[in-house]
């Protein structure tokens, strides 16, 4: 039993030279691929500091000066809060819906687009996903350049949309 006592900590020592040995090879291999990606990676531009952004609701807010001449929008202040980082309105949907001037196939060139139903209801098409119903306090996203179209809607139908960045592109699509 002694023999095996006093041959452990030799082994262990053995061990701990060799790892030793391949730790500091291994973490100056590290150290030299970290500089490597941190002197690849371009910097960003810093965005200015971000300020707070507060909306109440008025109705006075919604403008029939956004995207779709159907649709009046709230602007919630976020854009300019973000300097562009993102947008944020509630679009109410002028009812009642008209296929022709809502049913059109289109895209937004956009990296993030999330759209919560407040209040009423309203039917979409999405490329890969078909037709959906959507009702009060249902959510959604649109992936960036996904093809889709609003169907019909209710005539008290209110969205929450969130869009990155602030300004983008929208194409319309031959169906």
């Amino acid at each position: 039993m002694a023999k095996q006592k006093a041959s452990r900590p030799a082994t262990k020592t053995a061990v701990k030279k060799r790892s030793g040995a391949k730790a500091a090879a291994r973490s100056s291999a590290r150290k030299a691929v970290k500089a490597k990606a941190r002197t690849a990676v371009p910097k960003k531009p810093a965005r200015p500091r971000q300020r707070i952004a507060i909306s109440h609701h008025r109705e006075e807010d919604f403008k029939a000066d956004g995207l779709r001449a159907y649709a009046k929008y709230r602007d919630l202040g976020i854009a300019d809060a973000s300097h562009g980082l993102a947008q944020a309105h509630v679009i109410r949907l002028q009812g009642p819906c008209d296929p022709a001037e809502v049913s059109k196939l289109h895209f937004h060139d956009v990296d993030f687009q999330m759209v919560y139903v407040l209040k009423g209801w309203v039917k979409t098409y999405m490329d890969g996903q078909g037709e959906t119903l959507m009702k009060e306090g249902s959510a959604w996203t649109q992936p960036p350049k996904i093809k889709h179209m609003i169907l019909d809607y209710s005539d008290d139908v209110e969205l929450l949309e969130v869009i990155l960045p602030a300004e983008f592109r929208t194409v319309e699509l031959k169906a």
